[in-house]
């Protein structure tokens, strides 16, 4: 916890409250840990950490990643995008979006022509697995927060999110 406190510059609420089952909260950074590892690009990885996160409804991760992404330097019209789940300006970043949902709402049995935008786009097999390793970590985390009501903590209050954002 005191790498994440280091981080973030304060123990977010969710982290405290993972702690309570000592093996979610290793199984979660040591699965983030290797998921910063991967080959995939840093504002990529938060493009898949976003998708996700709206996309499980999880507040705090999105408010967090927001953060984090805004705190990068992305484009402000990307951060909006992706907590709203409209298309991203970005082609590559929005084939990975699609992506990232496809193997969501799949359970990994991506449609072919997913899976050929995808390496048109230049990603690899790698990068799929990838995604699945980043889908395992932060199905973990979005769960965990809404099933312990992870509140948003104060540092995050300018990145609040509520799922009426997201486009129908």
């Amino acid at each position: 916890m005191s790498a994440i406190g280091r981080e973030f510059g304060f123990v977010p609420d969710p982290v405290a409250l993972m702690a309570e089952s000592p093996e979610l909260l290793s199984a979660f950074t040591r699965s983030n840990a290797l998921f910063e590892r991967s080959i995939l690009g840093e504002i990529e990885r938060e493009v898949l950490v976003l998708t996700i996160a709206t996309r499980n409804e999880c507040h705090v991760c999105v408010a967090l990643h927001s953060a984090k992404l805004t705190r990068m330097g992305a484009p402000g019209d990307l951060v909006d995008a992706l907590r709203t789940g409209r298309a991203l300006a970005d082609e590559r970043l929005e084939v990975l979006r699609r992506f990232t949902l496809a193997v969501l709402d799949s359970a990994g049995a991506v449609p072919d022509d997913r899976w050929a935008e995808f390496t048109a786009a230049g990603f690899t097999a790698r990068n799929a697995l990838e995604v699945v390793l980043g889908v395992g970590t932060f199905t973990l985390s979005t769960l965990a927060n809404r099933l312990t009501a992870a509140e948003l903590d104060p540092p995050l209050a300018p990145f609040a999110w509520r799922r009426e954002e997201v486009a129908p």
